[in-house]
C-alpha cells in the first residue's frame, strides 16, 4: 500500500487593521535562536552616579596576588611569637629594675635613691609574699597581717613626714608604700635566718636588731634623699621608721 501525503492549508489569522483587511500567515519553520545582546542604556537620573567594574580584571587580580592576614595590635595573625613583648613587661613589672633595687637595698651605707625614682608596687608585694612564707614555714599564718600592717605602716610615715615638711612636702602615699616595701627586704631575710636559730635565745634578739637598724637606715635615706624638706627632720623620720621595722622584727620573734 502506498502511503497517502495530506496537504494541509496555511492557518490564516485576521487582524484587526484599519488600514484594510491584511492576512498573516503562521510560519511553518521557527527562526533560529539568537541571543538576546544587551544594548548600552543612559543613566536616566543624571544625579545617580554608577559606578563600572570590570569582572575579569578583579578575578584575576586577586587570583594573582597572596592572601595577607589582618594585623590587630600590631601583629598579624599569622605572626610568629618572637616579635611578641614578654608577658610580665605587657604587665608593667620590669624585673631588671626590681633586681637592681633589691641590690641597692644590700649596702645600707650605699644607699642609690636613684634607682627608687620610679615607685612600683612588684618589688614590695614580691618581699611581702617571701616575709608571709617564710613565717608559713615556721608555723605562723600571717599574710593578711603582714599587708594590713604594711598598709598602716606606711600611712603613718606619710602622715609624719608631711608634717614635718609642712606644705612643702612632695611625698605621696605611693612613694611611700613602694619605699617601704623595697626596705622590707633585711626583714625577708631576718624571717628566713631565724628557722635556723633557736627561739626565745640571746642570738635571736641581736639578729633582730641588726635587720632592724638595718631597714631603717635604708628607708630613712631614702625617704630624705627622694621627698624633699626631710633632710633636717631626719632624725625624726628615722624614729617612726624604727617602729615600723621594730614591730615587724617582733611578728617574727613571738
Amino acid at each position: 500500500m502506498s502511503s497517502k501525503e495530506f496537504n494541509i492549508p496555511p492557518v490564516v489569522f485576521p487582524t484587526g487593521s484599519t488600514a484594510g483587511s491584511q492576512q498573516r500567515r503562521l510560519p511553518t519553520k521557527a527562526p533560529p535562536f539568537q541571543p538576546v545582546i544587551p544594548t548600552p542604556q543612559t543613566n536616566p537620573n543624571p544625579n545617580l552616579q554608577f559606578m563600572k567594574f570590570d569582572i575579569g580584571a578583579t578575578s584575576a587580580s586577586t587570583s594573582s596576588t597572596a592572601f595577607s592576614p589582618p594585623i590587630f595590635g600590631g601583629y598579624g595573625i599569622g605572626g610568629s611569637f618572637e616579635d611578641e613583648l614578654p608577658l610580665l613587661e605587657e604587665l608593667g613589672i620590669n624585673t631588671r629594675l626590681i633586681w637592681k633595687k633589691s641590690l641597692s637595698i644590700l649596702n645600707p651605707f650605699r644607699v642609690n635613691p636613684n634607682l627608687h625614682e620610679d615607685a612600683d608596687l612588684s618589688g614590695p608585694f614580691i618581699f611581702l609574699m617571701a616575709f608571709g612564707l617564710f613565717q608559713l614555714l615556721a608555723g605562723k599564718l600571717h599574710f593578711g597581717i603582714i599587708l594590713g600592717w604594711v598598709t598602716v605602716a606606711a600611712l603613718f610615715i606619710y602622715v609624719v613626714f608631711n608634717m614635718l615638711a609642712g606644705r612643702n612636702g612632695t611625698l605621696d602615699l605611693y612613694r611611700c608604700l613602694s619605699l617601704v616595701g623595697y626596705c622590707m627586704f633585711p626583714m625577708v631575710m631576718f624571717s628566713a635566718l631565724s628557722l635556723f636559730v633557736p627561739q626565745r635565745g640571746v642570738a635571736i634578739y641581736v639578729m633582730a636588731a641588726v635587720f632592724v637598724i638595718w631597714s631603717t637606715r635604708v628607708c630613712t635615706v631614702l625617704l630624705v634623699e627622694l621627698a624633699s624638706y626631710g633632710d633636717e627632720h631626719r632624725g625624726l623620720v628615722g624614729y617612726a621608721c624604727f617602729l615600723v621595722f621594730l614591730l615587724f622584727s617582733l611578728l617574727v620573734i613571738f
